[in-house]
C-alpha cells in the first residue's frame, strides 16, 4: 500500500476522531466544532467528504454501517482499520516530535518588504499590528472560554496559538519602531531605491548597491553613496 499523503490535518483529525468511536462524517465535524477545534484545521463539509473519500481509498477507514431516515439520504458511519489507527499514531507522533519547514504567508511579505515605499511599509505595519493586538485580546478570551468548559490538555492548541500571536505582535511593534527611527541597517538604501524610481521601475544600479559586499557589511555607507539627497 502507497504511504498516505500527510498534507491535510484534517484526514488525522478524521482518523483520531473516528478512532474514539464510529460515526457519520457529519458527526466528525460536529464534534471538532464542539471542541472548539477550528483553529486547528479547517473544517467544512466540502473539503470533509474529500478527505473521507481518500482515507477510504487508502484503506485507512471502512464503511460499517449505513442508515436512511426518510426522504434524507444514506448517512455512513466509518471506523478506522488497523492500517488506519497505525497511520493515525505515525502521523501524529511525526508531527509532534519533528518541526517542519512551514511557509507563513507573513514570511513572505517580509521577505518582500522593501518592494514598498518606507512609510508605506510602516503605515500597513501598523495597520497590522493593530489587528494583532486585537487578536491577542479574543485569543485570550478563547483561551480563557475553553479552559473552563474542558480540561486543559484537550485544548492546548489555544495556548499554542496565543503564544504565536504575542510574538508575532511584539516583533511588528519592534519592527515597526525600528523602521521608523530609521535604527535598522539598510533603511538607507531602501530610501535611495524608491528615490530612484522611473516610471514605476527601480534604478538597477541603486537597487543592486544593497546587494554588493560592500553594502552587506556597510548598508549605510553603501546607501550614501547611491543616495542622491548625498550627492
Amino acid at each position: 500500500m502507497a504511504r498516505y499523503s500527510r498534507s491535510n490535518p484534517l484526514a488525522l483529525m478524521v482518523l483520531c476522531t473516528l478512532w474514539e468511536q464510529p460515526t457519520h462524517p457529519y458527526d466528525v465535524v460536529a464534534t471538532l466544532k464542539a471542541r472548539h477545534k477550528e483553529r486547528a484545521a479547517k473544517l467544512n463539509y466540502g473539503s470533509l467528504y474529500t478527505v473521507v473519500a481518500s482515507l477510504e481509498k487508502a484503506g485507512l477507514i471502512e464503511a460499517v454501517d449505513v442508515t436512511r431516515e426518510g426522504n434524507l439520504p444514506p448517512r455512513t458511519t466509518y471506523r478506522p482499520t488497523t492500517a488506519g489507527i497505525a497511520e493515525a499514531n505515525g502521523w501524529l507522533s511525526d508531527l509532534v516530535a519533528r518541526p517542519l519547514d512551514e511557509f507563513p504567508a507573513y514570511m513572505a511579505a517580509l521577505s518582500l518588504l522593501p518592494a514598498l515605499p518606507r512609510d508605506r511599509a510602516v503605515a500597513l505595519l501598523e495597520e497590522r499590528l493593530a489587528a494583532l493586538n486585537a487578536g491577542v485580546a479574543d485569543m485570550e478570551r478563547s483561551v480563557a472560554a475553553s479552559k473552563a468548559a474542558i480540561p486543559e490538555i484537550f485544548v492546548v492548541e489555544h495556548e499554542y496559538l496565543l503564544a504565536i500571536i504575542v510574538a508575532e505582535r511584539d516583533f511588528t511593534a519592534q519592527l515597526v519602531r525600528r523602521l521608523r527611527e530609521g535604527s535598522m541597517p539598510g533603511v538607507r538604501v531602501w530610501d535611495a531605491i524608491h528615490a530612484s524610481f522611473v516610471d514605476g521601475h527601480p534604478d538597477p544600479q541603486v537597487w543592486g548597491a544593497a546587494f554588493t559586499n560592500e553594502g552587506f557589511a556597510n548598508p549605510e555607507s553603501a546607501s550614501r553613496s547611491s543616495d542622491p539627497k548625498d550627492e
